[in-house]
């Protein structure tokens, strides 16, 4: 029987980047260039991301690498993307299915691959 990996509360920027597939020096440029990803510290001083701040991550991921939006226009979807939303839980992929069913699979390897190393 496979056990299925907790969700945390917080990830941290090493643990986004594996889940993602984006390296940490870049979730870092994201910060600087996307005032909406704002992941907290803590008392180390190390980024603890949300699953909101993840599926964000993602959601710019899209926009910059299949979207091919500039990092300018991809901040200007972003907004009317959170504007529209209001809530990134209620943001949905949108896309042919068959990119939704490959981003599905990519977060699934990404998952199991994490769970591996936690067991």
């Amino acid at each position: 029987m496979r056990q299925m990996p907790i969700q945390k509360l917080y990830y941290s920027i090493s643990d986004v980047s594996r889940l993602t597939g984006v390296k940490p020096h870049v979730l870092r440029y994201w910060e600087s260039e996307f005032p909406e990803l704002r992941p907290g510290k803590n008392r180390a001083g190390n980024r603890t991301y949300r699953p909101k701040e993840v599926k964000m991550v993602l959601l710019i991921k899209r926009l910059l690498y299949e979207d091919k939006y500039t990092i300018e226009g991809a901040r200007k979807r972003l907004r009317e993307i959170l504007r529209d939303d209001k809530n990134l839980n209620q943001i949905s992929l949108k896309g042919n299915q068959e990119e939704i069913k490959k981003l599905v699979q990519e977060i699934r390897q990404s998952l199991l691959e994490l769970n591996e190393m936690l067991i």
